[in-house]
């Protein structure tokens, strides 16, 4: 079983595959390799699919990828939901290189980013400015990695209260995850409203004596679940 990223980021020349093999004990194990870009979300979600129905965990090995930008988020979401949906553990192990670093600045456990996150995450220190055009392009670099670093940092943060707004929904409207999901995403287009905001209103109205949505969320969350039949 072999998946495959399709081209993106200016045809980066190390698309990124994943082969798969799983043992009789319903083990799965995964290998990823190449650069982990936009769209590779996509070829985990094909890997996953794949896997027989038996799957009782799923290991990803991380080993040969060699660059991750911040669409790691989304590839990282996709393995965690895979194993939300199927109740059955999932990990992603044997990171090197630029992806480890990453994950050592933004405060993930590099044996498994999939772990819960470091509360107190360290703290980057300033570059010493130097005057050399390859200091000025390192300083570039090291800006734009930093930029990345906090996309992802924020990403992760706000990932616990929409896990449990979808629950919510999930619960509440006999939906799937995918559809709790989805319903989220139109909710917040709907409404003008970030998606983490909208899931915070729907947790804390889900509380004893919580307050309700705003009335923009709830009449965006109304029209969302009358798109999809609930």
């Amino acid at each position: 079983m072999t998946s495959v990223a399709p081209p993106s980021l200016a045809e980066r020349s190390h698309p990124l595959t994943i082969d798969g093999s799983a043992d009789g004990g319903g083990r799965a194990v995964l290998r990823a390799r190449g650069e982990l870009v936009q769209g590779c979300d996509a070829v985990l979600a094909e890997a996953l699919a794949e896997l027989p129905a038996r799957t009782g965990r799923v290991e990803l090995d991380m080993a040969g990828v060699i660059f991750m930008d911040t669409a790691g988020r989304q590839f990282l979401d996709t393995l965690r939901d895979y194993g939300q949906q199927h109740l059955i553990p999932v990990s992603a192990t044997n990171w090197h290189g630029q992806p480890r670093r990453i994950l050592e600045l933004i405060g993930l456990d590099t044996s498994d980013p999939l772990r819960p996150v470091d509360p107190n995450p360290p703290v980057l220190p300033s570059p010493a400015p130097l005057p050399s055009p390859v200091s000025l392009e390192r300083a570039e670099q090291l800006h734009e990695l930093r930029e990345e670093i906090e996309h992802l940092r924020r990403a992760i943060a706000s990932r616990p209260v929409i896990d449990q707004a979808r629950g919510i929904l999930m619960a509440t409207h006999s939906c799937t995850s995918d559809e709790a999901w989805h319903i989220l995403r139109e909710a917040s287009q709907l409404s003008n409203t970030k998606l983490h905001t909208v899931a915070a209103a729907i947790t804390c109205g889900a509380e004893s004596g919580g307050p309700p949505p705003p009335g923009e969320v709830r009449e965006a969350l109304r029209q969302a679940l009358a798109r999809r039949g609930r």
